[in-house]
């Protein structure tokens, strides 16, 4: 039963140390990292508009494909019956 105790205290102590680390403050942003931060964010924005615009553009074209294919399928001629 002790050994127990000594397991869950320590479990306890533990979870309260790393709750203790995960509530502590970083210190304030300076300027300049506040500025490398809203360029990188921008970056990060056009990077996306630009992959989202891929995207869709693959999407249309795979679209296109698939409807220029089906279109092919159904009006292809039935050949002929031996």
């Amino acid at each position: 039963m002790k050994v127990r105790n000594v397991v869950l205290s320590f479990a306890a102590a533990l979870m309260g140390c790393a709750f203790g680390m995960a509530s502590a403050k970083l210190p304030a942003l300076t300027e300049e990292q506040k500025g490398k931060a809203e360029e990188a964010k921008a970056k990060a924005d056009a990077a996306a508009k630009k992959e989202a615009e891929l995207l869709g553009k693959y999407q249309d074209r795979a679209a296109e494909n698939y409807k220029h294919a089906k279109v092919q399928k159904t009006s292809a001629p039935a050949g002929r019956r031996p």
